[in-house]
């Protein structure tokens, strides 16, 4: 009997076991995938021409080989991937950045216009210039999870329930920047941040933690779209009167 006991606690012992969440790949270094000058002279010789009102061209990016519970359709190899699927970005999101002054379009840029073999942003320029683009918000989210204990990194497998007691944190930080599409001018770049956490006993199912993650994910993405906004009212003192001239 209590053979038979020991084997059915075993057996519901590793059914838990079973159960397992993959945490999603990490985001790029947007200065590693930037265009790289030969030396700083060079860098300088980059100058903003954009023309108001400009379109905008948006681009999600992420290392190469990125997938996630609910994403696993990363386009691209090479120094980066294109993150093609909207699950943290929605229809109003890139309605919020068309509403910004002297913007006449927003477009996400489709895999259709990309290379395969990804290497830097001249290839986003080359896709982007081909819906006319002026300008391009290059973005990225680089999400963590962590307990009082324990750091779990980019494509790492959590059991389910596991360290029940402990308190668990996602992490996630969108960083972006805004290119010219004519001569990889970058006007500027952002980063914010958004942390949920609850105990990790709540972490019970696949979906649980997918809902963690991307509740994160929205949050520091529509923060960033804040500090997209107060970056380009810059560009626009800076670069909408020389334009104009």
């Amino acid at each position: 009997m209590k053979r038979l006991i020991l084997a059915a606690c075993l057996a519901t012992m590793l059914a838990g076991c079973g159960s397992t969440y993959t945490t999603p790949g990490a985001g790029v270094s947007l200065g590693a995938i930037s265009e790289g000058d030969k030396d700083i002279s060079a860098a300088f010789q980059r100058e903003a021409a954009v023309t108001f009102p400009a379109r905008m061209a948006v681009i999600r990016v992420a290392s190469a080989g990125y997938r996630s519970y609910s994403n696993n359709s990363a386009y691209g190899s090479g120094a980066f991937a294109i993150v093609t699927t909207r699950d943290i970005e929605s229809d109003e999101s890139l309605a919020r950045l068309a509403r910004m002054p002297q913007v006449a379009a927003v477009a996400p840029v489709s895999r259709l216009l990309l290379p395969a073999q990804l290497r830097n942003t001249r290839d986003l320029r080359a896709a982007a210039a081909q819906l006319k683009a002026d300008v391009m918000l290059v973005y990225t989210i680089d999400t963590r999870f962590r307990t009082d204990t324990t750091d779990v990194g980019p494509l790492q497998t959590i059991a389910l329930g596991f360290l029940p007691t402990k308190k668990a944190v996602v992490v996630a930080t969108c960083a972006f920047m805004i290119v010219d599409v004519r001569t990889g001018f970058i006007y500027g770049t952002g980063e914010t941040t958004a942390t949920g956490d609850q105990r990790s006993n709540i972490w019970g199912s696949e979906d649980a933690i997918e809902a963690a993650r991307l509740k994160a994910e929205r949050q520091a993405f529509e923060d960033g779209l804040g500090e997209v906004s107060t970056l380009w009212a810059a560009i626009l003192a800076e670069h909408a009167a020389r334009a104009a001239a």
